[in-house]
């Protein structure tokens, strides 16, 4: 009985422990990196040869001429074979005997292809690394309106390549504009940032408001705590604010609903009188009938003609009488009192002195004009 109980209890000790183990699995641990691809790995080498070729345009002809034994020299240290053809206008990658890696044929493909878009070569070589991968953008379908597009793509590139600038920091890419298509290398999640925020700009969203979510979720990674929980609280939500709103039209016709089957035909003369009963009627009954309709229809527009003419008649409503208030009267002005004051004015001593001021009058010239008038 004890070896029974034992054995059920490790049994349940290892269900138990299951979920747990699951769960540490699937968690990376920080800092771990798959180990490279080596000769040991794959002594025998390859049994099929595999290539790819692609053009290039011609503004590339000079660039690729100049850095194309350098390209031999990278992708010759993993034993790939490189040509560039100048006549044709294209670049080929093929395996050799000595390749061991089956997936280097893949990244010397892409390395080309990154050459052939305007990529310089000291970063477009990055791509033969394990841990680096690119994404070849086309934007030239995207929007039809030309001009539209080229406002969209100088947008996504920014004053003097700031806004370019901003995403690779935040994504640890790579970004190339290049024509209608957009070149990236960097890691898998840069890459898929990257991808979101060149759609997003081509559908009229600028970027700076992508590259804020950004900036916030890479804040919000340095904390361990919150690396596991939902981030939508902490991310801004942006509305699209329409400012042209379309006009509405003042009639709106309303659609019927569709059906498939055609209207109903409408009822003859025959099958009207038939309805009624007329058609069974003789004839001078059907003519009394109508000179019966005609007659009321007549009354009726006589009836219409005379309260049109009594219109004429009727007089127009008055306008009520507004009695005019009279003004208040001006108070009188006191002429007598003004002049009173204008004296008392003059008579007051002021600051300023007389423009010509008399001489002032002496003793002795008021004793000879006395003496004066007493001979006179």
């Amino acid at each position: 009985m004890d070896s029974m109980s034992e054995a059920q209890a490790e049994k349940k000790s290892k269900k138990e422990k299951k979920p747990a183990d699951e769960a540490d699995l699937l968690t990376v641990p920080d800092g771990w990196k798959e180990e490279a691809f080596t000769k040991e790995d794959n002594p025998r080498g390859m049994l099929e040869e595999s290539s790819f070729a692609t053009l290039f345009p011609k503004y590339r002809e000079a660039y690729l001429k100049d850095c194309w034994p350098l390209v031999e020299k990278a992708l010759g240290e993993t034993h790939v074979k490189a040509s560039l053809d100048l006549i044709e206008g294209s670049m080929t990658v093929c395996t050799t005997k000595k390749t061991y890696d089956p997936y280097v044929i893949i990244r010397a493909r892409d390395l080309i292809k990154l050459l052939a878009r305007s990529v310089p070569f000291e970063q477009a070589v990055r791509i033969l690394q394990d841990d680096v991968a690119c994404d070849i953008i086309k934007i030239g379908t995207l929007v039809r309106n030309r001009e539209r597009f080229v406002k969209r793509r100088q947008r996504l590139i920014g004053p003097k390549g700031s806004t370019l600038k901003a995403l690779e920091l935040l994504t640890n890419c790579y970004v190339m504009v290049q024509g209608n298509t957009v070149s990236a290398l960097g890691p898998f999640n840069g890459l898929k940032e990257v991808r979101k925020v060149v759609m997003d700009t081509m559908k009229n969203i600028h970027p700076i408001y992508n590259i804020k979510t950004l900036m916030i979720k890479r804040e919000l990674s340095k904390d361990p705590e919150l690396r596991v929980q939902n981030w939508e609280r902490f991310l801004p939500k942006f509305r699209h604010k329409n400012l042209t709103k379309r006009k509405e039209p003042k009639k709106k016709t309303v659609k019927k609903e569709y059906t498939p089957f055609p209207p109903p035909q409408p009822d003859s003369q025959v099958d009207k009188e038939l309805a009624s009963g007329e058609f069974f009627l003789r004839a001078s009954v059907k003519k009394m009938a109508k000179m019966a309709e005609i007659k009321v229809k007549q009354a009726q527009a006589l009836t219409k003609k005379q309260e049109e003419r009594k219109k004429a008649f009727i007089p127009p409503k008055e306008k009520p009488i507004v009695k005019k208030t009279k003004a208040p009267e001006e108070s009188k002005l006191d002429i007598d009192a003004i002049k009173e004051k204008v004296k008392r004015a003059k008579t007051k001593k002021l600051g300023a002195p007389p423009v010509n001021p008399a001489p002032p009058v002496t003793s002795s010239a008021t004793n000879k004009k006395k003496k004066a008038k007493s001979k006179n």
